[in-house]
């Protein structure tokens, strides 16, 4: 076999291990709903129902470690987690601004938004302005500067009706 077609395959197969050690170690936070390196909001029975109801919303299980990397197979979350993410929250929100949003950790389950537009953890939700379509999300806090992307999750960014690709400017709303 040449280089040339060995270094694409060594590649891939780092990557993978790498992916696959990296979901191992953060299998107890995954399991949790929490992206790793995060904590999404904790919920008790002082919290507001409307954020009790939301953070149920955005929370799904780990994908398999057999899961190939198709949108379909790490996407985890329900179909009745998507319509109800796509409700927009009846809470009143506060609007904390726009960012420029990419695709996070594909890997990390449910729908949040890592951003430097939140100091700590919260419910909230994400609007693409461009075709009015919004997701409630888990507001995890991201270092940098507020003007500085966020990343997104997969299922998010699926009912936002981004590509996984784009860069799109996003507002983005605490509840």
């Amino acid at each position: 076999m040449n280089a040339n077609r060995l270094v694409p395959i060594l590649a891939a197969s780092l990557a993978l291990g790498a992916c696959s050690q990296m979901m191992q170690q953060g299998t107890s936070a995954a399991r949790n709903g929490a992206p790793l390196g995060t904590t999404a909001p904790e919920v008790t029975e002082d919290t507001p129902e409307a954020i009790r109801a939301a953070a149920a919303v955005t929370r799904a299980p780990a994908p398999r470690p057999s899961a190939r990397a198709t949108a379909a197979q790490l996407d985890t979350t329900t179909a009745e987690q998507r319509q109800a993410a796509a409700t927009p929250a009846t809470a009143a929100e506060t609007r904390l601004g726009t960012t420029v949003a990419s695709l996070g950790d594909a890997t990390q389950p449910g729908f949040w938004i890592k951003t430097p537009l939140v100091n700590e953890a919260g419910v909230g939700r994400i609007v693409n302005p461009a075709n009015g379509r919004s997701a409630q999300v888990d507001l995890l806090p991201l270092g940098g500067a507020a003007s500085a992307g966020s990343q997104v999750s997969l299922p998010a960014l699926q009912l936002l009706g981004i590509s996984l690709t784009d860069l799109p400017t996003i507002e983005v709303y605490r509840l």
